[in-house]
């Protein structure tokens, strides 16, 4: 989770900024008058009303007093058609200033929590049509798709998120790891003065027979080619 960003069911005093972000998504996409009314008075009232109905379930994410994020969702089930009980997450939604930090994966977090303490057994989630961003969210989570939504177990989810979670904060390890071994790198390496004056005597009595080497195949290689000469004039 974003350090400074706190999810929790919603509150009556975060309606104005839950409104906001309703109406932020509406613009944002093509699909857009889908989503919800244009008048904040109607979102407002519609949002009380999924609040008020049994199973539904509001989700913010706040950053200090600013909602960054939410979270609509409602727990069906059992009925005619099944026994099982289940979450549909309607809608997730993240300020743009608020994006890929962590929020999503912390409303995600909030869902499934609460998916589980309902004794839900699945999280269906509807992505809109066209929103590649929020598609590709939802698969790295698991989701498959079913029947227009995409689905996960609650207990497949909630292993992914935790194994996300702590993959997140495996780079600032890393990066202290890193940063130990480079100092224990040169800790360990030679004085470089010292090495050349140790190794020069060595360098020097290395060329030497080198030297005298070149000299000789020098002189075999004059000899050949005045011995090629002579023929040649001849």
């Amino acid at each position: 989770m974003r350090p400074g960003v706190e999810v929790r069911p919603a509150e009556p005093a975060d309606v104005d900024g839950v409104v906001a972000l309703a109406l932020a998504a509406r613009a944002e996409t093509a699909l857009g008058p889908q989503l919800c009314s244009p008048d904040p008075a109607t979102v407002a009232h519609q949002i009380g009303a999924l609040t008020a109905a049994p199973g539904g379930l509001v989700l913010v994410a706040c950053a200090g007093e600013e909602v960054v994020g939410l979270v609509l969702g409602r727990v069906v089930g059992p009925n005619v058609f099944t026994d099982e009980v289940n979450l549909v997450v309607e809608a997730l939604y993240v300020s743009p200033r608020h994006r890929r930090r962590g929020t999503g994966h912390a409303l995600m977090t909030g869902a499934a929590e609460h998916a589980s303490q309902a004794g839900a057994e699945h999280v269906y989630v509807m992505p809109l049509p066209g929103a590649r961003g929020m598609q590709r969210f939802f698969v790295q989570l698991g989701f498959a798709p079913a029947a227009m939504h995409r689905v996960a177990t609650t207990a497949s989810l909630q292993r992914r998120l935790a194994q996300e979670a702590a993959g997140a904060r495996r780079p600032a390890r890393s990066v202290e790891d890193l940063i130990a071994r480079r100092r224990q790198s040169r800790r360990l390496e030679p004085d470089p003065a010292v090495d050349r004056a140790a190794l020069r005597p060595a360098v020097e009595a290395s060329a030497q027979p080198r030297s005298s080497i070149t000299r000789h195949v020098r002189r075999a290689v004059q000899t050949r080619l005045d011995l090629e000469s002579t023929t040649a004039i001849s």
